[in-house]
């Protein structure tokens, strides 16, 4: 896998890691946003890398649905940490 195509949320939002590992814990929400971004920014990956056909249409919703995911991630994790 190339790293440079994967955008895990560890290396998207360092300065939030420990917040990160208390929310995947404690906040079964959070947990399961964590989850399906990762999910689809494997899509993503495999799509890219040529492991898997898909239309430039459904990469660029997976890329949109990515996005998405990681801005409701990051209100969580800023919600958090103003806590």
């Amino acid at each position: 896998m190339n790293p440079s195509l994967h955008h895990p949320l560890i290396t998207e939002l360092p300065e939030h890691r420990d917040s990160i590992h208390t929310l995947k814990t404690a906040d079964a929400h959070f947990r399961r946003l964590f989850d399906e971004y990762h999910d689809v920014d494997k899509q993503v990956v495999r799509i890219e890398e040529q492991i898997e056909p898909a239309s430039d249409a459904h990469t660029e919703s997976l890329k949109i649905r990515r996005l998405h995911l990681k801005d409701e991630l990051l209100r969580i994790i800023r919600r958090h940490e103003g806590a």
